[in-house]
C-alpha cells in the first residue's frame, strides 16, 4: 500500500457539504493534511471518534486561546533551524511538513507562519553542534524527519555520525501512526537508521502514539522493522481531552506500547498553543489520570513520566494532596534547576505552570509550612531545590 496524501476535506468521504463549510473558518487559520491509510482508521458513525478528533478539524480551534510558541522555543535558537535548550541536547529542526497534522499540534506555527524557524540548510546547525562538545544527544525534529526523502535524511544522519561527541541521533516521528508504510515499503530507509547503529552509539525513534487504535498491524510491522535496524523506540504522547483522556484508554496504550517493546517515555500535559483549548485537560485531572492509568499497568508500562514541556525546562508532577501539588525539574534550561521540588497550593483551574506561579505572585497560597507538612506526609525530602510556592 502507498498512502495517498490529502489536504483537502473535499477529499474526505465522510464530510459531508454542510459540514465542510462550516469547518471553512478553521482552515483559513490552520492547516489539514492527512493520507487514506490513516483515514481509514476512522469511524464516521461515531461523531466522537478519537481518531478523527485527532485529525479532523473542529470549530472550537477557533476558541481563543493560548499563544503561538507556549515553550518559547524561540528563545533557544542558536543557529538557523537548531535549538540548544539542555545542554547535552540539541534540536534540529529539518522538516516544515509532516504526515499528517496534528490538530493539537504545539508547533502549528510552522504551518501557518513563514517557517524560518526551519531551514533545509542544516550546515550551520551541524557546526554548531560540532563546536559544542557537551551536545551528545541530537534530536531530529520539525516537522516530520521522515518525511524528508531518505537520500536527504540519510545524509543530515551520516553527518551527525561523523562527529564524534554526538553518541544518540533521536528521530522525533508521528509517521509509525500516520503512514507505516513510509518505513515498510522503503527498504532504504530502514538501511539508513541501521547504517547509524554501530553496537554503541545508538539511534531512537521518537514516536507519537496517541491512542491503541493506532497501533495497527502495519504499524507493528514497521516498528518491527526498525527495532531489528538496532534502533531503540521510545513513545511520547500528549494527554488530550477526547483522545486519551479516559484512563482504561491510556492504559491500554501504555500497555500495547510495551508489548510491542516500545518504551513510553513522556505523557506531556497539552501545551497551551493557540487554538487547543478543545484538547486541553487540567494539570491535576490530567495527573489523575495519568495515575489511575498506571495504576493497570505492569510495570514495563510504568515507565513514563507525566510532565510539561515548560519554557524553562520538563516539569514533572510527582505528588497531589488535597491542598497541594508537588512538582520538580526533570530537565531544565538553567542546569541549578534540574531536580529541583515545588510545592504549589492546589489549583483544580491550572492547565499550565505559569497557572500556579501567577498565584505567587498575587500572594493568593495557603500557609508555607501547611505545604512542609504536606510534603512530609507524603514522605517527600525537600533537598537543596526545594521551592515553596
Amino acid at each position: 500500500m502507498n498512502p495517498t496524501y490529502i489536504t483537502s476535506l473535499d477529499k474526505v468521504a465522510g464530510i459531508g457539504a454542510q459540514e465542510r463549510a462550516a469547518l471553512a473558518p478553521v482552515l483559513e487559520n490552520f492547516a489539514f493534511r492527512s493520507n487514506d491509510y490513516y483515514l481509514s482508521l476512522i469511524d464516521w458513525e461515531d461523531t466522537k471518534d478519537p481518531i478523527r478528533r485527532l485529525i479532523i478539524p473542529s470549530p472550537d480551534e477557533l476558541e481563543p486561546w493560548g499563544r503561538l510558541d507556549p515553550s518559547s522555543e524561540h528563545q533557544y535558537t542558536r543557529a538557523p533551524g537548531l535549538q540548544h535548550k539542555y545542554r547535552e541536547t540539541a534540536l534540529l529542526l529539518v522538516s516544515d511538513l509532516c504526515g499528517g497534522f496534528c490538530r493539537y499540534c504545539f508547533r502549528k506555527r510552522l504551518f501557518i507562519e513563514d517557517a524560518r524557524e526551519v531551514n533545509k540548510d542544516v550546515s550551520g546547525g551541524l557546526a554548531y553542534i560540532r563546536d559544542h562538545p557537551e551536545i551528545t544527544n541530537v534530536l531530529l525534529t520539525g516537522g516530520d524527519p521522515l518525511v524528508l526523502g531518505t537520500d536527504r535524511l540519510r545524509d543530515i544522519l551520516n553527518h551527525l555520525r561523523a562527529i564524534r561527541h554526538v553518541r544518540i541521533i533521536r528521530i522525533g516521528t508521528k509517521m509509525l501512526a500516520y503512514d507505516p508504510y513510509r518505513i515498510i515499503n522503503d527498504p532504504a530507509l530502514v538501511d539508513a537508521v541501521r547504517g547509524c547503529y554501530d553496537g554503541e552509539n545508538l539511534v531512537y525513534i521518537m514516536a507519537q502514539f496517541n491512542h491503541p487504535r493506532e497501533l495497527t498491524d502495519a504499524a507493528c510491522r514497521a516498528i518491527a522493522l526498525l527495532q531489528d535496524a538496532g534502533a531503540v523506540i521510545m513513545n511520547q504522547t500528549p494527554l488530550i481531552r477526547g483522545i486519551n483522556d479516559d484512563p482504561a484508554v491510556l492504559s491500554k496504550l501504555l500497555g500495547r506500547l510495551s508489548f510491542v517493546g516500545v518504551n513510553p517515555y513522556y505523557v506531556f500535559q497539552c501545551r497551551p498553543t493557540t487554538g487547543n483549548r478543545t484538547f486541553a485537560v487540567p494539570v491535576e485531572e490530567s495527573y489523575r489520570i495519568f495515575e489511575q492509568a498506571r495504576a493497570t499497568c505492569s510495570g514495563l508500562s510504568k515507565q513514563a513520566r507525566f510532565v510539561m514541556s515548560h519554557a524553562t525546562g520538563k516539569i514533572e508532577v510527582v505528588g497531589k494532596t488535597g491542598g497541594f501539588t508537588y512538582f520538580k525539574y526533570n530537565q531544565a534550561a538553567d542546569p541549578d534547576d534540574i531536580g529541583r521540588f515545588m510545592v504549589y497550593k492546589s489549583n483544580p483551574q491550572a492547565y499550565w505552570f505559569d497557572d500556579y506561579t501567577d498565584l505567587v505572585d498575587e500572594g493568593r497560597l495557603g500557609d508555607p509550612e501547611e505545604a512542609v507538612g504536606d510534603a512530609r506526609d507524603l514522605a517527600l525530602s525537600p533537598g537543596a531545590g526545594y521551592t515553596l510556592g
